[in-house]
């Protein structure tokens, strides 16, 4: 289904993306890099369209960025608003709440989308992000929903006044952690190995009285009865197997490229992300990627929207030449 931008500026929706019009480029997805690809590349004076399955990406899981330069705080929420109110401004079409089920490359490039209808493009700027990584442990297919979760945000109230798990060491499981301490009555962190967290973060976590930490504790598998009632785990310390009772089990161990629809159009490395050259070219020309699913070093949400950026003006420079 095709629907319009979610955010109402100014009294005006934008348009859906019009499968009669020959754009300079189609960006693959509603996150900051595909956001920031569409706002350089409109103000370059590219016809641009966006189709994303929804706007905002992965900003709107989290519950709050303090590390975007200018911002000291924004929810992910409003992180997001602000990003697609930006590109409102510039009157860009997008179609939401499909999945692209196809791309021929050729010139002009061919998406095909679930909403039944094929867009034309003379370059792509792929942007479609990561997805969670999941523990790969025995239960884990079995509890999920039924205790098992990925999205501390979407789903923490769900456990307001009950025992959670948290897996993971890094920055998404300890804000993962802290988030849930505030309406969970206890927050059980458990990570295979040592922190991998930023220190100011790994402070505040300590700080709080409903937190247990669990390092070197590697869970083995996931168990209950209708719904989940604890894990299984091996504390390397001590060497031997224990319980660790919860209700709720929120996996935040990192994540992988949504690179499956992409897989045989361009190269991919050994972890399944965009191979990309510093000006976010793959080795097809006039298709571009940028941000999560590329093999950049750090994912990270200004990158991501500096990724875009550059994809776009790279771009640029090839429609420029035709």
């Amino acid at each position: 289904m095709s629907l319009d931008f979610s955010i109402n500026v100014g009294g005006e929706k934008a348009k859906a993306l019009d499968p009669g019009t020959l754009y300079d480029t189609i960006i693959i997805g509603g996150g900051p890099a595909g956001l920031g690809a569409a706002l350089y590349a409109k103000r370059k004076g590219l016809e641009v369209g966006i189709i994303a399955e929804r706007m905002g990406g992965q900003v709107l899981d989290t519950s709050s960025v303090e590390n975007y330069l200018g911002y000291p705080f924004l929810t992910g929420e409003d992180m997001v608003h602000n990003f697609e109110a930006h590109v409102k401004e510039y009157q860009v079409p997008v179609t939401t709440d499909v999945l692209v089920e196809g791309i021929v490359e050729g010139s002009p490039k061919l998406v095909s989308s679930s909403d039944g209808k094929t867009y034309r493009a003379k370059t792509l700027i792929l942007a479609t992000g990561s997805k969670p990584r999941k523990l790969g442990v025995p239960g884990e297919k079995e509890f999920s929903g039924r205790g098992v979760a990925y999205c501390a945000i979407c789903d923490g109230p769900l456990f307001t006044g009950r025992d959670v798990i948290v897996a993971g060491g890094g920055n998404s499981a300890v804000e993962a952690a802290i988030d849930l301490s505030k309406t969970s009555s206890k927050v059980k962190l458990v990570h295979r190995s040592d922190f991998r967290a930023d220190k100011v973060l790994i402070d505040k976590l300590m700080s709080l009285e409903n937190v247990e930490v669990h390092l070197q504790t590697q869970i083995l598998e996931i168990k209950g009865g209708n719904l989940l009632t604890h894990v299984t785990a091996l504390d390397k310390t001590q060497g031997e197997e224990i319980d660790i009772t919860a209700e709720g089990l929120f996996v935040e161990i990192g994540y992988l490229p949504k690179s499956e629809l992409f897989e045989g159009l361009v190269a991919l490395n050994d972890k399944k992300e965009i191979m990309v050259n510093p000006l976010g070219e793959t080795d097809v020309p006039g298709i571009y990627a940028a941000g999560d699913i590329t093999d950049g070093p750090y994912k990270q949400i200004i990158i991501s929207a500096a990724d875009g950026a550059k994809a776009a003006l790279s771009a640029n420079d090839f429609v420029n030449k035709l």
